[in-house]
């Protein structure tokens, strides 16, 4: 039977609704475990004059205090470029750096000292706005750009032209489970972290990096997370790096636990973009020439913003063909902590703009948007080439989204809502399809590579390792799923373990939807080898050959043979047949010249397309999300059950980015906005009461990917796109022919005010045209 293309449970699901799943605050504390807490920055721009840390050191149960002189390697946690320290010497570049750590025997008493330091600055204006940024033009990273054919002249020449802009806010990861790390040291000087992570490997790095030691005496081991959204890839080296050095200044087990207000202070968002477009297209609504400038807020410092930004370049054409397209990028400092990976990472902040364009040149014309996206989707030969070059060969959305017009009714719903908007004079409905066209592959080509460590014992139980990093995503059981399947054995026997570096070394991040494309893919290899040193022991022991072997659930056949897998385990260890084996894989077929800005990024596209209907009070600027219809292709589903749930997740937090999380500094360079108080994710209440979703059912990965399924992580997230693309549509109904404006998130507060101008507008276009006609 098949183990894989399967309903199973997460491998975790009753340990998480029960207590039982332990994190890292709940593994076993050990003797004289010390509590860190850190000191931070209560300026945003500025030179530190003067830090006495003597009543922090002098505090009750205070056991040690570290700054930058306490490093006693490089002081710099940058986890590409090293511009990013790990404690301020004497530059503060926001509101919130960590300056200080201290070490005590209680929580309360940590964190208790950590406010007792006595700073001083000597402040200067701090730029915390895009706008502030772009007026004094500092860059973190220079600005990038890409090309295909002419623009200028394509511009020129087209019919029509438009000029649009979109703003889009930051998002906090709010994962439940904060930034945590334990630090304990090892006999031969060495440490062994346990940390909530998304990259073990590279808290290992860090940490020795920062310590002045070899990596080989770092190990970091992580079982789960409690929600990771990319907030868990670079932003943890901070935590570890400090338990650690802690735990070397006093040589006790040090743990350090962010409480939220800290969490959020201290650690990077999702990047908000100020992106402008100029767009040429015809009559009927074909583009024929895209100008366009992506402005990211980077931060301090640069984190992965150079890899951020250029995926929302990939994506800024989302699912549509741009004959001609220049897209130039800017990558800002500010005065904000380092913004860094969040689900999607970069790419809905380029797809959001395309379906502005879109919409604004549907609305131009005054044709259903809908009829604007079909007529520009990728097509055939001579309308398959990105702005990067990379031919799309997979492209399955013309089908896809005929099948969800079909299926949701939208011709029909949007005669009603028409029809219901001219009769209602404050509550106006909106409609809107889009659709998600993600590239999946880590753009940094060297990423695109996992390892995997398989045993199997003799009782026919097999032990899995791994270098993903399971955050709650179904990650650990498709893996063990695909084990299973190459022996035929239930998923039961499979033990899942938790990631060490000490087991598979130099592992990528687990981000760009690729954990299981790629460890899944290393962990088959791995069982692949065993299963044919396996098969060539029974075919001898039988005297025939391998081929002839057959594992079939639970069971190997041979002939008129058939033997328990345990046996055959058992006899294979007896005869000295070795049952542990390791597994590599990396992505085929991509690469990428960064320099000319061409090549294959990806290995394959994920698709998907929701439609989703809205209601807004246009006397408040309230909004409800009423109905949502989702297809989402994941080509052959190792787990429809799993990727199922991740489908409506990344949905609804992209429906938060979009509606209700809005990040918010003071005009000193404070976050506001750092705790369930003030910073509002989706609850229960804001899902719509009709919500379908839907595998697509003719779904198949073109390529070789494990078992020819799609990655499911990511792409799900920009289907809530279509909710701020109905909330649009619900404004324009208001002054048919008038292009609305309106930045996300999309709260009541910016809904109002985008009602109240275009009805502005539409009164100055009528009293514009009376005078005309006078």
């Amino acid at each position: 039977m098949s183990r894989v293309h399967r309903e199973r449970p997460h491998d975790s699901a009753v340990k998480h609704v029960t207590g039982r799943a332990a994190y890292t605050d709940d593994l076993p504390e050990p003797r004289r475990l010390l509590h860190a807490a850190i000191g931070t920055s209560r300026c945003a721009a500025g030179r530190i004059t003067a830090m006495d840390l003597e009543p922090v050191v002098n505090a009750p149960r205070v056991a040690a205090v570290v700054t930058a002189a306490d490093i006693p390697g490089v002081n710099d946690i940058g986890p590409v470029f090293h511009d990013e320290p790990v404690f301020a010497t004497d530059e503060v570049l926001y509101w919130g750096q960590a300056l200080f750590a201290v070490a005590a025997d209680t929580v309360d008493a940590a964190r208790r000292a950590a406010r007792m330091a006595r700073i001083t600055y000597d402040e200067r204006p701090a730029l915390l706005t895009l706008d502030d940024a772009l007026e004094a033009s500092v860059e973190v990273l220079p600005a990038h750009t890409m090309r295909k054919g002419d623009v200028d002249r394509a511009l020129a020449a087209a019919p029509r032209r438009l000029d649009c802009e979109i703003r889009m806010g930051g998002q906090d990861h709010f994962y439940l489970e904060g930034q945590i790390a334990m630090a304990l040291p090892t006999e031969d000087g060495g440490f062994t972290i346990y940390a909530s992570t998304q990259h073990p490997s590279e808290i290992q790095h860090k940490v020795a990096e920062v310590l002045g030691l070899p990596s080989a005496l770092v190990t970091c081991e992580v079982r789960r997370m409690g929600g990771g959204f990319g907030g868990k890839e670079t932003q943890g080296n901070l935590i570890a790096v400090t338990a650690a050095l802690l735990a070397k200044k006093t040589g006790r087990p040090v743990k350090l636990r962010l409480d939220r207000d800290v969490d959020m202070e201290l650690t990077g968002k999702r990047h908000a973009f100020w992106n402008r477009y100029r767009v040429g297209f015809d009559d009927d609504g074909r583009l024929l020439a895209l100008d366009a400038e992506l402005n990211g807020r980077c931060g301090c410092s640069a984190d992965l913003s150079a890899a951020i930004n250029d995926r929302a370049m990939f994506h800024t054409d989302n699912a549509y063909h741009l004959p001609a397209a220049r897209i130039h990028s800017l990558r800002l400092r500010t005065n904000t902590v380092s913004d860094t990976a969040f689900r999607g990472f970069g790419g809905p902040q380029g797809m959001l703009g395309a379906e502005l364009y879109i919409d604004e040149v549907a609305r131009e014309l005054g044709l259903d948007p809908l009829d604007v996206r079909l007529a520009n989707l990728y097509g055939d030969a001579g309308r398959d080439v990105t702005p990067y070059h990379m031919t799309v060969e997979d492209n399955v959305l013309p089908e896809l989204m005929r099948e969800l017009e079909t299926g949701a009714e939208y011709r029909a719903r949007r005669e009603a809502i028409v029809a219901y908007n001219a009769e209602s004079p404050w509550v106006k409905r909106g409609l809107a399809i889009t659709p998600v066209k993600f590239g999946i592959s880590f753009t940094v080509t060297h990423l695109n590579q996992a390892g995997a460590l398989l045993h199997v014992y003799q009782d026919g139980s097999i032990h899995l390792n791994h270098g993903g990093t399971e955050m709650g995503q179904g990650l650990f059981v498709k893996v063990a799923q695909i084990v299973a399947e190459v022996f035929d054995v239930p998923v039961e026997w499979v033990g899942i373990s938790a990631t060490n570096t000490g087991k598979v070394p130099n592992t990528s991040p687990t981000a760009a939807s690729s954990g299981t494309d790629l460890n899944g893919m290393a962990a088959r290899n791995a069982a692949l080898t065993i299963k044919e040193r396996l098969a060539a022991f029974v075919a001898e022991l039988h005297q025939a050959e391998a081929h002839e072997v057959v594992f079939t659930d639970g069971e190997v056949r041979v002939r008129d043979n058939v033997l328990g897998f345990a046996e055959v385990a058992r006899r294979a260890y007896r005869a000295r047949i070795p049952l542990s084996a390791t597994g590599f894989y990396k992505t085929p077929k991509v690469h990428y010249d960064r320099e000319r800005a061409r090549g294959r990024p990806f290995y394959y596209f994920a698709y998907g397309a929701a439609c989703s209907e809205v209601a807004i009070d246009t006397l408040t600027g309230e909004h409800r999300l009423t109905r949502v219809d989702i297809v989402h292709d994941v080509g052959r589903s190792l787990n429809p059950a799993i990727d199922l749930g991740q489908i409506e997740g990344g949905f609804v937090q992209g429906l938060g980015w979009l509606t209700t999380e809005e990040l918010w500094w003071n005009e000193h360079g404070r976050l506001m906005t750092h705790a369930p108080s003030t910073y509002k994710i989706p609850t229960a209440r804001d899902l719509p009461e009709s919500f379908f979703v839907k595998l697509w059912e003719r779904g198949e990965n073109r390529e070789e990917t494990v078992h020819r399924s799609k990655a499911v992580g990511e792409p799900p997230l920009m289907l809530a796109i279509s909710v701020f693309m109905a909330l649009r549509d619900a404004v324009a109904s208001l002054a048919p022919g008038v292009r609305p404006r309106l930045d996300a998130p999309a709260t009541p507060e910016r809904v109002r005010a985008a009602c109240r101008d275009i009805e502005a507008r539409a009164r100055d276009r009528t009293l514009q045209a009376d005078w005309a006609a006078e």
